[in-house]
């Protein structure tokens, strides 16, 4: 069963508070989804849900599931599935911490539209801590 197995901690990465968080302690997600777990390092920088700040599409998806959010940055940062599989995890993990269905579809759709610009597998980092179940 999905699930989070750690809760999510971080700090501001920057002094300037600029929408940059640092993770304090890992966090850790199990996916049925990929079929693995993903332990995403203490010390990863993440801005959360990458969503444009005007204000319809902010209201409608913004400041959700940032826990969902660190974990599909990640598997952004260090392609350990392919990218079909790393936006259906975000979906996964909205639903996992309450995120309603119609809000976790258009977090969906917005990175199937928006993320391949954010996904470039030669900018891949190693895969830190990754265990499959």
């Amino acid at each position: 069963m999905s699930a989070f197995l750690s809760e999510l901690q971080m700090e501001n990465a920057t002094p300037r508070d600029d929408g940059l968080w640092r993770l304090t302690a890992p966090l850790v997600y199990q996916s049925d989804v990929a079929k693995m777990t993903f332990t995403v390092p203490a010390g990863f920088i993440t801005d959360l849900a990458s969503v444009p700040r005007l204000p319809i599409a902010y209201m409608l998806a913004g400041g959700t599931s940032n826990e969902a959010s660190v974990v599909h940055d990640f598997i952004y940062s260090t392609h350990p599935v392919d990218r079909a599989t790393a936006d259906a995890v975000l979906k996964e993990a909205s639903a996992v911490t309450g995120v309603p269905a119609w809000r976790r579809w258009i977090m969906w759709a917005g990175v199937r539209l928006g993320g391949a610009s954010h996904w470039d597998p030669q900018m891949a980092a190693p895969v830190v801590n990754r265990e499959h179940h």
